[in-house]
């Protein structure tokens, strides 16, 4: 009787135990299924230029309201002074804008959109300015001669790239760059990359800094 009960007991134990480790698979396994559906949702939220336009309306709108929380941070490298700002919605980051100048009557202003920590699309401004033809010493006419690149990118990869050449002189008489049409062009993205995750390792800074 005795060997009985100590059987059952046994037997009872292991039951439970088992019970147990079925219990704690089937929640790992729902954790892990749960995961991967999260995963997939973030990794599928952008998967055509549609929804890239759809994502930059958002982002955008959202910053023409001044919805957006932000910090800054200046450097100064080899004669390049620059501005980096980051915008954030519930301390999430939205988008990274660098505007640096030369003393080469050169700038450059880079957007950088980002959803789920990775970058979908790059709005680049590069200007060259010159003094203009029929101006006066004491007030000289100057041009700024400028190029507009926009960038779809998935995964990491460029998918489409456009590009827009125009030019604003001082005199005025200029045309609507809105009315000036976007060429389709080669897509090249490493040089940006590589700036963003130069400042991207910058982004706790908060007074200036030399070279990023």
């Amino acid at each position: 009787m005795k060997i009985t009960l100590i059987s059952l007991s046994l037997l009872f134990i292991f039951s439970c135990k088992k019970e147990r480790q079925e219990t704690l698979q089937s929640n790992n396994s729902a954790d892990i299924m749960k995961s991967k559906s999260v995963t997939t949702a973030k990794n599928d939220s952008l998967r055509t230029v549609d929804d890239i336009k759809n994502e930059y309306a958002i982002i955008s709108g959202l910053l023409n309201s001044k919805k957006l929380d932000s910090t800054t941070f200046n450097y100064n490298c080899d004669e390049k002074e620059g501005e980096v700002t980051f915008y954030f919605q519930d301390k999430k980051l939205k988008m990274v804008k660098d505007f640096y100048a030369e003393h080469s009557h050169f700038s450059s202003s880079t957007k950088y959109f980002v959803k789920d920590d990775q970058v979908f699309f790059i709005f680049n401004e590069e200007t060259v300015w010159n003094f203009d033809d029929g101006g006066t010493p004491e007030k000289p006419a100057t041009k700024d001669d400028i190029k507009e690149r926009r960038i779809y990118i998935l995964n990491d990869k460029a998918i489409q790239c456009f590009e827009k050449n125009y030019t604003i002189r001082s005199q005025g008489n200029n045309q609507d760059p809105n009315t000036i049409a976007n060429k389709e062009t080669k897509c090249d993205i490493s040089e940006f990359m590589k700036q963003y995750k130069l400042i991207i390792k910058n982004k706790d800074k908060k007074n200036n800094i030399n070279c990023l």
